[in-house]
């Protein structure tokens, strides 16, 4: 099961209004996908730090927020599983990366990346899918 790691510059991004993820004006959750050598870490604040494969013969990445609500004093966002296909053969990634492809200041700012704790490859015909947690959410703010 991959591992959900939580980049620190999302926090502050949260509270000075960069993410809006009850509008698709002002949030574009997107993937991004690299390999072991250039594993993300929680001080990168901005997809320019990452190192990403090649999207040739790869599907749309953009993901679609199903709920953003609040209850009891708890904000939980839901994203929809993603599954991307292969056209050809993929380059060989290790981490899904979740940024923000709308804001321009700052530009593309990461959220959190998940661990697949090896390395996969996709060839021509083959679909790999980003299980996003439906009951628990992506993340929720307490």
């Amino acid at each position: 099961m991959a591992s959900y790691n939580k980049h620190q510059a999302f926090v502050e991004h949260i509270t000075e209004g960069v993410h809006n993820f009850t509008s698709d004006a002002t949030c574009t959750p997107t993937v991004a996908l690299t390999v072991a050598a250039s594993a993300p870490v929680t001080t990168n604040s901005v997809l320019a730090d990452l190192t990403q494969i090649s999207y040739t013969n790869l599907s749309a990445r953009v993901i679609t927020v199903t709920s953003s609500s609040q209850s009891s004093g708890t904000y939980k966002l839901v994203l929809a599983d993603l599954v991307l296909t292969a056209s050809g053969a993929v380059a060989t990634f290790r981490y899904v990366d979740v940024y923000n492809d709308d804001p321009t200041s700052p530009a593309d700012p990461l959220i959190a990346w998940y661990d697949y704790n090896g390395d996969v490859t996709l060839a021509s015909g083959e679909t790999f899918t980003i299980d996003f947690d439906a009951t628990n959410g992506f993340f929720q703010i307490a």
